[in-house]
């Protein structure tokens, strides 16, 4: 299968690692903001890898490196089976994401992604534009990763209604409240270090205030029990205002903190609900510790199903496009 990916960001050059290991992908082009660089016979990915280690201007690379590109031209130019975008989400407006994901739906081009911001903005649309093409869309690294929310719903709750969905599934989020109560650390103590430790961005917001998992909780209900949940019709609590106090006397009655989405799907009008949950040795989500996640499905025939771990990092990220990828490939 011929592969084309926009983004060499941490997840795009992981990925590219991931398709130097194997032998049924090939890498045709790989773009990102500023340049890029394609050979339809198919580009060095091991080579590709260590590049990006240390330039992110893909004009300099070998001879088929090249400067200001336009996509529609990229793909008269490059043709490939599937496009993987890989770019930075925006939550507002899902560009230039969306766009990008459109033009090769509409040009019989497979889909993967990891931008949240197209999926939660526009999954019907562009869902619907892929079944119409008999194309893939994946969209499992934009609902947990690593953790496989998505591709076990699609397959493994079929012939059963989801009733309930429940999930810790912000690894960054996890993990400090994790240094908070076993390190006794302070939350911006215990912030720095994930930062120090490349597990918290620069800037953490999206994942601490609570948003991340929103989006990734209104994903996973849109995408398996077909509802048209919004972002802004979420609550959501982040974990920002709790203190060692706070954790100390939740751990004195054997208890630990999570920030936990939750959605009733046969509530009158559902809505992801996120917030900073103390929950006992009782709750299967207690011993979700570290960067680890999981999901929750409640459901009317097969009861409560379970998936813990897919602890979050790049590597994790990139190996569930790849799983959405093979999906693909063997399903069309």
């Amino acid at each position: 299968m011929k592969i084309g990916l926009i983004g060499s960001g941490g997840v795009g050059r992981a990925l590219i690692g991931l398709i130097g290991e194997r032998d049924d992908v090939e890498l045709i082009f790989v773009l990102n903001s500023r340049s890029g660089v394609g050979d339809q016979s198919g580009l060095d990915p091991k080579k590709l890898y260590e590049f990006l280690g240390g330039n992110r201007d893909l004009e300099a690379y070998e001879k088929v490196g090249f400067g200001v590109w336009k996509f529609d031209e990229i793909l008269q130019a490059f043709k490939v089976d599937l496009l993987v975008e890989a770019t930075p989400t925006n939550k507002r407006t899902g560009e230039p994401a969306t766009s990008s994901i459109r033009l090769a739906l509409e040009n019989g081009v497979h889909v993967v992604t990891a931008n949240k911001g197209p999926v939660i903005l526009h999954y019907r649309g562009l869902k619907e534009l892929a079944d119409r093409n008999g194309l893939g869309f994946g969209i499992g690294a934009t609902a947990g990763a690593a953790l496989p929310t998505i591709s076990a719903g699609e397959n493994d709750l079929l012939g059963s209604r989801l009733l309930r969905i429940r999930g810790v599934l912000n690894g960054t989020t996890n993990y400090i409240l994790h240094l908070m109560e076993t390190e006794v650390m302070s939350y911006q103590a215990a912030l720095q270090k994930a930062q120090e430790e490349g597990i918290a961005e620069t800037d953490p917001s999206q994942d601490v205030e609570g948003w991340d998992t929103a989006i990734k909780m209104t994903i996973i209900a849109n995408a398996l029990a077909g509802t048209d949940l919004a972002l802004e019709d979420a609550e959501v609590v982040g974990i920002t205002h709790l203190t060692i106090e706070d954790i100390r006397s939740a751990k004195d009655r054997n208890k630990r903190y999570k920030l936990l989405g939750e959605l009733d799907l046969d509530a009158e009008n559902p809505r992801v609900l996120v917030k900073p949950v103390k929950v006992s040795g009782e709750d299967i989500f207690y011993g979700v510790q570290g960067k680890n996640k999981g999901i929750q499905y409640i459901t009317d025939n097969l009861g409560e199903v379970t998936i813990l771990g897919g602890a979050s990092d790049v590597r994790g990220a990139a190996a569930a496009i790849i799983r959405d990828i093979l999906q693909i490939k063997k399903n069309f």
